[in-house]
């Protein structure tokens, strides 16, 4: 009998782009813009990405359009999301035995804190020039910086599976 191997080291290839957004924007109005510039119709998914942090779990929402030409699919996510926990006060105070909420703030990739949003583009594989991109999304009103990510140099990249 034979014995199948299989390394971990396989199924670990990166297979997509991943541009970095500084924007005062909110997500659905930086959507219509990229929209407007880019070869997109990005809309909102009803799916959410979770992420489980110790006070719970965080949903980010996602904009999604796939390109069944090219089989590209772009996703824009919101690296920050703010969740409320509550918590019974204790110690001696006050609020003695009421319930608090407390509002934590929560990155999908927590090593990028600045960045307020991230475009995932995936199956590129040279079919796009990411440079060009950037460009184009630069050129959005209200956007300060735009640039690419090594996505292998981030930690949690985990998060970026969905």
């Amino acid at each position: 009998m034979t014995a199948l191997k299989l390394y971990l080291d396989e199924f670990d290839e990166i297979d997509y782009e991943l541009i970095a957004i500084h924007s005062v924007l909110e997500e659905y109005r930086l959507a219509y813009f990229l929209n407007q510039k880019l070869p997109v119709i990005l809309s909102k998914s009803k799916e959410e990405i979770g992420v489980t942090i110790k006070e719970g779990e965080a949903f980010f929402i996602k904009y999604v359009f796939s390109d069944p030409v090219q089989d590209i699919r772009w996703t824009l996510i919101p690296n920050k999301n703010e969740i409320v926990v509550k918590k019974k006060s204790t110690g001696q105070n006050l609020f003695l035995n009421t319930t608090v909420e407390i509002a934590t703030k929560v990155y999908l990739l927590s090593e990028l804190k600045k960045v307020d949003y991230f475009l995932k583009i995936e199956n590129n594989k040279g079919t796009l020039d990411i440079d060009q991109i950037i460009k184009k999304i630069n050129t959005i009103d209200r956007i300060s910086t735009v640039y690419a990510v090594n996505p292998e140099k981030i930690k949690s990249k985990n998060n970026l599976i969905f």
